[in-house]
């Protein structure tokens, strides 16, 4: 049972994002769970911090051994491609480069042993200075060789407005299929445009997600500070379908998704009903996270050091009841970091069930997810399970960088976020 449990953390816990092929976030350790870093009171939120204002991050994990240990982190500049910045963090950072997490709760109620662990930053003893890419770094001990994971921040220093709208593509290869972002940037008077396509870098994220962005997106049109980016082909992502969706706020009052549970004394199982192909079906709009999870519990104050843990069976069931050749099934989500290149969350086929199956370790709370298929000869080539359509509310978040003939840096100079529905219908065919 220990030895089952144990890998069943290593694969909640190991979290990757990819940028361009390169590893970006990582969780180092084993016993690390439910690691996040958002916009204070958003779990959806982008953490975003623009320089010298109010905002505040809010960065939340749990350490499953349960005991108290000594948490600290640093941040560190990057490039806008997530490549570490040479420059010292004196350059970049007012206050102490290394700070301690103190506030922490030991876990009740739940059945799971855990120390819960929090922080709201910037801390007044450590601010970013200098606006673009921050990566957090949290280690053990005071020691950055202990490296125990890294999260995100986007820290923002205004010079730029972005407008932006989200139209159906013109092609009839990606006409009922798609949507496209266009958008209009407007540098202020003090940035140089005339080597906008050198100094000025756009990079859009759909539902928040670093995997799929697009980046390197030339302007179209350079008019003045007035930068526009209309091509046909740029900007464009494939809409997806609104997620899949379960409900774990209460492991007691078990929700439609739910096939059954089994309550141990110590710990609990919940085995969910098969999910199917849906490409096949038909488009219907419905609320979701797009692809994110809320930490959030019916029966308890505070989700964060009450909430529990259970060991959830996922299933697919597939039409004919065979494996599908040639390919690999993974299940994908926020809460698996959109992982699909280690292997930590490819399904398993089960010749006795006939269909796919695995587990994750998840805390209570709402989650969204998919199934994503991908070719084994050629890891490029990846489909979801779900299809594709220009109807789906789906976020995105453009980001744009600049840079100087004499900055050492990207600059984050503005970012615009939209939403690719405004009517939000409670049903739509």
């Amino acid at each position: 049972m220990k030895t089952k449990l144990f890998s069943l953390l290593i694969l909640f816990s190991f979290s990757i994002f990819f940028v361009q092929g390169q590893l970006v976030e990582k969780i180092y350790k084993p016993y690390i769970a439910t690691a996040q870093l958002h916009a204070y009171g958003n779990q959806q939120g982008l953490p975003i911090y623009i320089l010298n204002s109010q905002d505040l991050m809010q960065l939340e994990f749990d350490d499953l051994e349960g005991n108290l240990k000594n948490y600290y982190y640093s941040y560190q500049l990057c490039d806008y491609n997530w490549q570490p910045v040479n420059l010292s963090p004196f350059d970049y950072m007012k206050g102490f480069t290394m700070n301690r997490i103190s506030t922490y709760r030991y876990s009740n109620i739940a059945y799971t042993r855990y120390t819960h662990y929090q922080a709201v930053l910037p801390d007044r003893n450590a601010a970013p200075t200098r606006s673009g890419n921050y990566l957090l770094k949290v280690f053990l001990d005071g020691d950055t060789s202990h490296l125990v994971f890294t999260k995100q921040l986007l820290v923002l220093d205004i010079k730029s407005t972005v407008a932006a709208e989200i139209v159906q593509p013109f092609s009839a290869q990606y006409f009922p299929t798609h949507q496209r972002v266009n958008f209009n940037v407007l540098l202020s008077k003090d940035l140089n445009a005339f080597s906008a396509s050198q100094q000025v870098k756009a990079v859009i994220l759909q539902n928040n997600r670093w995997d799929i962005s697009q980046r390197d997106i030339l302007p179209t049109f350079v008019r003045g500070n007035t930068l526009d980016y209309t091509s046909e082909f740029k900007g464009l992502f494939a809409g997806g379908k609104e997620w899949r969706w379960l409900d774990l706020r209460s492991f007691r009052l078990q929700s439609d998704r739910v096939e059954n549970a089994i309550y141990n004394k110590s710990s609990t199982e919940i085995f969910l009903k098969p999910d199917v192909d849906r490409r096949a079906q038909r488009y219907v709009y419905f609320p979701d996270y797009d692809g994110m999870y809320q930490i959030s519990t019916y029966e308890t104050i505070n989700p964060y050091w009450q909430g529990d843990y259970a060991t959830v069976h996922f299933y697919f069931a597939t039409p004919d009841g065979k494996p599908y050749s040639g390919n690999s099934l993974y299940l994908n989500g926020a809460f698996t970091n959109y992982d699909i290149q280690s292997g930590t969350w490819k399904m398993k086929w089960n010749e006795e069930k006939m269909m796919y199956e695995t587990t994750a370790f998840l805390k209570q709370g709402y989650y969204n997810y998919e199934y994503v298929l991908k070719d084994d000869l050629d890891p490029t080539k990846t489909q979801t399970m779900e299809g594709n359509y220009w109807e789906t509310e789906n976020m995105y978040a453009i980001l744009i960088y600049y840079k100087s003939f004499t900055d050492r840096a990207d600059q984050l100079i503005g970012i615009g976020q939209l939403n690719s529905r405004k009517d939000r219908p409670g049903f739509s065919f």
